[in-house]
């Protein structure tokens, strides 16, 4: 009975120690850019009228998206998204997307 509560202690852990590191694996700029996939499409391939933010290089994303964020932009729906992010944050995304 206590071989068979360790068995399944080790296996628990096991799955713990699993899921840390596939979460491990994803990186802080990766899940803010999730939120941009929304609307410039999945991993940031747009099939529409939105741009496409793949491979975009990260110079220009980080400008463009400070000036969103700063109102030097005009934007209808950007600039609002741009708010929320610091200036580490935006180059965190920009990295990330930058090598899709």
């Amino acid at each position: 009975m206590i071989r068979k509560h360790i068995t399944s202690a080790t296996l628990a852990l096991a799955a713990i120690g699993a899921v840390s590191v596939v979460q491990a694996d994803v990186t802080r700029g990766e899940l803010m850019a999730t939120t941009c996939f929304a609307c410039h499409g999945t991993d940031g391939h747009s099939a529409g009228s939105m741009p496409s933010i793949y491979g975009y290089p990260p110079e220009i994303m980080i400008n463009q998206m400070k000036a969103f964020r700063d109102g030097r932009r005009p934007a209808t729906v950007m600039d609002r998204h741009a708010t929320g992010y610091t200036d580490e944050e935006i180059e965190l995304i920009a990295e990330y997307l930058s090598r899709q």
